[in-house]
């Protein structure tokens, strides 16, 4: 089983910046790729960005392109999101994610966090 603890929401102005942290615990050896999703206020929840254990390739949603940069300590455990240049329609609830080996999709998720980015 995978805990996923997450850090580092709050408010922020517009053209600020924020890193928000995930920390795993728990059978993190055999995951295949941590992620960061988010769900806007009234929308369905999508994905942000995503990091592979293995080779630490990278994907980003096209509206985050440039801005955020997803990066993971040398443990392999702890995921970061540094966002820069934050926008209004950033604003949304947060979400740490493990992709574990094997699996379709995501199965362990964080307990979220807020962001809000005031204009």
């Amino acid at each position: 089983q995978v805990q996923l603890i997450e850090s580092g929401g709050g408010a922020v102005q517009a053209g600020g910046s924020m890193r928000l942290s995930c920390t795993a615990s728990g059978r993190t050896f055999s995951y295949y790729a941590m992620g960061w999703f988010r769900q806007p206020p009234g929308k369905d929840r999508e994905f942000v960005a995503s990091i592979r254990r293995s080779g630490g390739s990278t994907n980003y949603a096209d509206s985050v392109k440039g801005r955020f940069a997803i990066s993971r300590h040398r443990n392999l455990d702890t995921v970061y999101l540094q966002m820069n240049d934050l926008r209004p329609e950033d604003t949304a609830v947060y979400y740490c994610a493990m992709h574990h080996v094997g699996a379709e999709s995501y199965g362990s998720w964080g307990q979220g966090m807020q962001v809000t980015v005031s204009s």
